[in-house]
Formats: C-alpha cells, structure tokens, sequence
C-alpha cells in the first residue's frame, strides 16, 4: 500500500528498526548537520529531531528518508532486506506506469499560512547544515515547482535554497537544469517573475521522482503515482497558479526575480566537496509559507556518499541511462551508478564489448549535458552491481593503451565535478572517459581467457553437490 503522507513513511521506518528519534534538544546551528553527516558516514538510521533550539515543541527534522536501500526499499513498499538489482528492477518496471493526479480543495499542507507581510522564513527550523556554508539551507530534500507558460508543462526537480532574509530565498540551479533553463528561455526574454513553490517532506517517491532525469514535457506527478500505485493527491497554491502535493510538510511559495540576484553558498554538495564559494544565485521573492501543524523539514545533509542524494541518484539515473542506451542500439544488458561514485562513475555490461561499443557508450553519455565524466564497460559475464567484479574485469581487461577512449566537450559539463580546475566549472568544458573493460570484438571465442571462478572452471554436478552439502561442511548461509 502506498505511503499516505510522510508520516506514514516514518512510522514504517520506526516498525522495521530504521529510525532514531532524538529527544534531546539539537541545535539547528551545526549540531543537526554534524550528527547526521557522522550516522550517513556509518550507515547508520534514518534520524527524527524532535527538539530544536530556538523552536516551539512538534516543530521537527528528518534526516535521510532514503539515504540507505533498505529505506528505498521500504520506500517501495518491498522487503528491506532486498538487493540492489531487485531495488532497480522494482523501480524500473514501475517507473513504467502513469498514474493521473488528484486535485483536492483542501490539504494538511495548508493548515497553517502565512502570507505577504505576514511570511517569515525563520518561523521554520532550517538548519545551518555544514561549518563554512553560505548559510541556513531550508531546501536540501525538496520538490521544486514550476510550469511553462506557454505549453502548461509542470516541472518537478529538486534544487537547493538557502533562506536569504525573512522573506526571500537563494537557490543555485545549474545553468543546464530545467528550472534554469525554463526561466532563461520562457521568463528572462520577458522580463517577467518565474512563479515557483518548494514542497519540502512529501512521500518520499515524490521527491525521487523530483530527480529522476525525466525529459522536458513528463509529467513528473504522474510517474509519481505510478511508483506510488495511487495518485497524488495536489492542492492549489495560496499566491500562485500552481499545484502542489497536498500532503506536503511545508510548502513554500514565490517568485524567482527576473533582474535581481543575490549572493549563494557555498554548500557541502553531493560529490563530498563543498561547492566553491559564494556566487550569484536566483533570488526568490516568497509570497506564501504553508505547513502542517508540527511541521517536520525534511533534510539530506550531503557530503561523502551515500546519502540520500547519492542513492536515489543511483536509481534514478541508472533506470534513464539504461533506457537511453538501449534506444541507441547498445546491446546493454545492466547499468549500476554506484552510490560512492555520486553519478560521476558508471558501469554498463553489455552483451558483447569491444572498441566500437564502448564507443556507442561514451557517445550517449556525451550527446547532451554531461554529468557523467568516467564509464566502465564490462562483459555480461560481469556482474554490474559487484564491484568487485567490476574492479577486476577493469585491471584484468581494460589494456593500459587501447583501452581507454577520452572526449572533451565545451558548455555542457557538470559545474560540480571536483577534479575540473575552477575555469572548467565556470565554464562548464569538462571531459569524460570510457575504461573498455571487455574482450576485443575481433578476438575468437578461443582466444578469451577462461575464468577462474566456481560458477566456469567447475563441472555443474560439482556445483551443484557443493551448493546442497555447504551447511554439512559447517558453512552456514548460502553457497
């Protein structure tokens, strides 16, 4: 059954031992942010602060909804103990389905606003997340919202804001994302305001949805209801014509200013650097603060993976990629994004390797904005999602000289990727790298190496009487 509002998902994570409520007053100034960046680096519970300084009582954060599998897989309503590859081909075959949207009149979203004069941001316990950021990040897990005037599309990503005075926000959208480019292309010629609303603490598959790479025209709403398998319920914003998810935490509405900007981070960001210094942001004029009673702000405390960010990524991003490359005619059998390589690394298997499709790879990684900067390619007799497999077909396999393929690229790379010098990011010129680490298509079955391994240097029926005997050997578990 699907998870009727946030709530309902932290009720599930406290039955199956996946969460830490925290009594004890936390400070929103550093103490939140460093408690949960030392339990995301442990692998530690999803964390429920239910005491911040500063605020009234019921007034919480959550810490990373999603930021282990087992909650992803709760998340999906599948057992938590569940596979990696069983996560991906849950997802995968939901993200198939559309489900309509609901409109509601009314919404527990909205059982408190404030609006215009009336807006205060501070009302809000958003946290200072790490030392050394430009400020209070009040959106680091959203749903960020915005429709194209012209064709009506509604966008869902998921950007950050930091709260800029009592009344404004900054947010830093990279210049290829969506909302950027909807503001550049429909807003800025026109010298007009962007409507916006930022719903923090929704269904968690709301928000992995909001970063599933989804393209221009998706209705991202829909393919939400089809993980969830029941529609999402959405209510009209208080100031602006925009529908939001009714059963939200906080919702917060405005208006990205066309001619103004204001300064922006840095912030602790994905990759596990911070994200340079602080530059120019979008400035968000908020005309409305919706919220439940007792809000709980929803937070993903980046940094070295994984964390929320990293692992829905690696879902989300994976299940695109895959398709992508199968409607190039890339004879693709898996592809894994490992969460420690936060989107920057990616395995491929394919059926049948060689120079020319690891070539097919690298192309489709290459066609648009880049966010990928290094691919390994493996046989099928890899498993994509071990990497110790996948490390040992890449030294075994990928020759030193031949087997490694670079293509550089101007205005289209990924203004976060670490190892780029700071005019590469400014400029978003970057490079990404195929490691071909298959058999060379011209080589005869012959020719290829036999691995040693039990499931190919033994005969079946030794297989077979060792897998049925392991527990008499005194093994224990599984062969």
């Amino acid at each position: 059954m699907p998870f009727a509002d946030l709530r309902d998902f932290i009720s599930a994570l406290e039955r199956s031992g996946d969460l830490v409520r925290i009594g004890q007053e936390v400070d929103w100034d550093l103490e939140v942010g460093a408690i949960s960046r030392r339990v995301f680096e442990q692998g530690g519970p999803a964390l429920l602060f239910e005491r911040i300084k500063d605020y009234p009582n019921g007034y919480a954060i959550l810490n990373g909804p999603v930021g282990t599998w087992r909650r992803v897989a709760i998340a999906l309503d599948l057992d938590p103990n569940s596979s990696v590859r069983e996560i991906y081909a849950a997802y995968t075959e939901r993200r198939e389905r559309k489900i309509p949207q609901a409109t509601v009149s009314s919404a527990p979203c909205q059982e408190e606003v404030m609006v215009g004069p009336d807006v205060d941001l501070y009302r809000l316990p958003a946290p200072m997340v790490h030392d050394g950021d430009g400020g209070r990040y009040i959106g680091t897990w959203d749903v960020v919202i915005t429709k194209d005037p012209e064709t009506g599309w509604t966008n869902w990503g998921m950007y950050r804001f930091m709260t800029h005075t009592r009344n404004m926000l900054v947010g830093w959208p990279q210049a290829t994302s969506q909302l950027a480019l909807m503001m550049k292309n429909q807003f800025l010629p026109h010298n007009r305001a962007m409507p916006i609303a930022i719903a923090i603490g929704c269904d968690p598959l709301c928000h992995m949805v909001a970063t599933d790479p989804f393209k221009p025209g998706e209705s991202e709403v829909e393919y939400a209801g089809g993980l969830r398998g029941a529609a999402v319920g959405l209510v009209s914003c208080k100031t602006h014509d925009l529908m939001v998810p009714a059963h939200a935490e906080i919702v917060i509405e405005g208006e990205v200013l066309p001619d103004r900007i204001a300064l922006e981070g840095p912030f602790g960001e994905y990759p596990g650097y911070r994200s340079g210094t602080m530059g120019e942001g979008v400035l968000v004029q908020v005309t409305a603060v919706a919220h439940r009673r007792r809000p709980i702000l929803t937070l993903s405390t980046l940094g070295i993976p994984p964390d929320d960010s990293s692992i829905a990524a690696s879902l989300t991003a994976a299940t695109a990629m895959k398709r992508g490359l199968m409607r190039r005619g890339v004879p693709v059998k898996e592809v894994y994004v490992p969460p420690e390589g936060v989107t920057h690394l990616v395995v491929v298997s394919v059926e049948r390797g060689g120079r020319q499709v690891a070539q097919q790879v690298l192309d489709f990684f290459t066609a648009r904005r880049v966010m990928v900067s290094k691919v390994v390619v493996v046989d099928r007799d890899v498993d994509a999602f071990d990497m110790a497999q996948v490390i040992h077909a890449f030294a075994t396999k990928c020759h030193p000289g031949k087997g490694m393929i670079v293509q550089h690229y101007e205005g289209r790379g990924n203004a976060l990727t670490p190892c780029y010098s700071a005019e590469e990011r400014r400029k978003l010129n970057g490079a990404s790298v195929v490691f071909d680490a298959t058999w060379p298509e011209e080589w005869a079955e012959e020719a290829i190496p036999v691995k040693a391994s039990f499931a190919t240097t033994y005969p079946e029926s030794v297989q077979e009487k060792v897998r049925k005997n392991w527990r008499s050997y005194g093994l224990g578990g599984k062969a």
